[in-house]
């Protein structure tokens, strides 16, 4: 019998935490045809979505731009003193699109991006930056080596919009 395993209250804030105070994520697109993988500021938006702030000069935003189907993976951070296979980290899968520049959500998503971003202000005023919205289709947990959680895109709002 295949049961899905329900994650316990402490999981379920720790996978918040991990998406929550990090910043800084993998970034995994088509380049023709084939996989790339970058790095990427990224802020948790207030519905559960990610916003990614990245110069079209970039490789990973013009494979982004043609193909918005994107991973984005988050870790804890490796302080050296255990197995790394122990770590929790989340694979998001999803679908990244560009905001409008002239849009109330660019506006509302630049302020939030800002909020947590303060040092990415001048680069608002490059025209070659857009701010693009992730929204995770469903996501793959790791909590540490053997414990493993699959994640809808209901799960992820509800688990990161409390």
């Amino acid at each position: 019998m295949n049961q899905k395993k329900k994650m316990k209250p402490l999981d379920e804030r720790r996978f918040a935490a991990l998406l929550c105070e990090s910043r800084w994520a993998a970034l995994g697109t088509l380049s023709q045809g084939g996989p790339s993988l970058s790095w990427v500021a990224y802020v948790l938006d207030t519905d559960g979505a990610l916003l990614l702030h990245l110069s079209r000069l970039a490789q990973h935003t013009r494979n982004m731009l043609a193909e918005p189907t994107i991973c984005l993976s988050v870790s804890e951070r490796d302080d050296g003193q255990c197995d790394p296979q122990t770590l929790a980290r989340v694979t998001l899968e999803g679908k990244a699109d560009p905001l409008d520049r002239a849009s109330e959500e660019y506006l509302a998503a630049k302020a939030h991006y800002l909020e947590r971003l303060p040092d990415a202000a001048m680069l608002f005023g490059f025209e070659d930056f857009s701010l693009f919205r992730f929204v995770p289709g469903h996501g793959h947990y790791v909590e540490g080596f053997g414990s493993t959680h699959r994640l809808s895109s209901e799960q992820l709002v509800s688990l990161l919009t409390r």
